[in-house]
């Protein structure tokens, strides 16, 4: 597994949309919707459907073989 920080550099949370677009992960915002209404994006193990789920210092994402860890570093 290929595994990313991402750093909220002072911002309290980041939408997990933007968060995969913001990687690379998605190629567009309705790109992101599809991947996350099919269930293929996990939050902290488990399948997340909420697009706009605010990501917090703790949270891991994963999708496609990656893992990005929320830090506020």
């Amino acid at each position: 597994m290929n595994e990313r920080k991402f750093s909220l550099e002072g911002k309290e949370y980041i939408e997990l949309m933007k968060l995969l677009k913001y990687e690379g992960l998605a190629e567009s915002g309705a790109d992101a919707k599809m991947l996350i209404d099919a269930g293929e994006v996990l939050v902290n193990g488990e399948p997340e459907l909420r697009r706009r789920r605010k990501l917090r210092p703790g949270d891991k994402v994963q999708f496609a073989g990656v893992e990005i860890s929320i830090t506020d570093e």
